[in-house]
């Protein structure tokens, strides 16, 4: 029995450190330099920061925990971290899994309990957005309970693109998932966003290269089957997604240039804008 325990463990730190080695070579410029660079270009972080890595289960978030560690090897300054797991109501084989990989890559967690699925499982309208919301609100309350000033979420590239397009298309408006954000309702805390500049294929490419398997969705919708309904943010998104992937393919540099049309507005060519007071402006205004 003890003999079984022992290789167990044995496993388990020979899988870790093969996970961390890739990060360290193999996937160094794709998924840590670009990390890196996320956070020094956005200045995402400070010394004596101290960040809840938000973790939901999947692969984003989890090789977001593990370049925090990688990263906080590196020593440049001080700073701390907490890895936040909240349970909106998983299945117990989920919330099985998210423990079983945060044991396997040596990432300790801090979870807590929530009602959100059963909150918002009845909506008909805007439940994905409701449940978001819900979320944020809950990640902060406890991050700032536990001491920390930022929340670090795992949104990657092709996130941004696509909820820039679906800004668009879907809402009227141009917009993008900002690198990081002030909270309104927190005093003190920030939310960051540090996979900001990390391709999806690469992190995929990490996940399949070590063997790993994460959740994909433990949202009830989903496992209802009714993720597809009307006013379900992630048919929407999937749609947008398919749609940028079928335009990159005809031509190149598609995904590049919508990252790109939010850091290159030009106010003299735009119809109306808001300011960071909520004021609208028009171009008449000023004609």
């Amino acid at each position: 029995m003890q003999q079984d325990v022992n290789e167990n463990i044995t496993a388990e730190i020979s899988v870790c450190k093969k996970v961390e080695e890739s990060i360290k070579k193999k996937f160094h410029k794709k998924l840590f330099s670009r990390f890196a660079k996320a956070i020094n270009e956005y200045e995402l972080l400070s010394p004596g920061d101290n960040v809840a890595v938000c973790m939901s289960g999947g692969k984003d978030s989890f090789v977001m925990a593990k370049l925090f560690q990688e990263l906080k090897r590196h020593n440049k300054f001080e700073f701390g971290l907490k890895f936040l797991v909240m349970d909106p109501g998983y299945s117990h084989a989920n919330r099985k899994a998210i423990e079983t990989n945060a044991e396997l890559l040596d990432i300790p967690i801090t979870v807590f309990e929530t009602d959100i699925f059963e909150s918002v499982f009845g909506m008909e309208k805007s439940p994905c957005y409701i449940c978001a919301r819900m979320r944020r609100g809950h990640l902060y309350h406890r991050a700032k309970d536990l001491g920390c000033n930022k929340i670090a979420l795992g949104h990657h590239y092709d996130d941004v693109i696509e909820t820039i397009l679906m800004g668009m298309l879907y809402g009227g408006q141009v917009q993008t998932m900002m690198p990081k954000l002030r909270s309104e309702n927190f005093e003190g805390m920030e939310l960051i966003r540090p996979m900001y500049l990390i391709r999806e294929e690469h992190i995929k490419d990490w996940r399949d290269y070590n063997g790993l398997n994460f959740l994909q969705c433990a949202c009830k919708f989903t496992e209802s089957n009714n993720s597809t309904a009307p006013n379900c943010g992630s048919s929407k998104r999937m749609k947008v997604k398919q749609l940028i992937k079928s335009l990159e393919s005809q031509d190149g540099g598609i995904e590049q240039n919508i990252f790109r049309s939010v850091e290159n507005v030009n106010l003299k060519t735009i119809i109306a804008y808001k300011d960071k007071n909520g004021a609208r402006h028009h171009f008449n205004d000023e004609y």
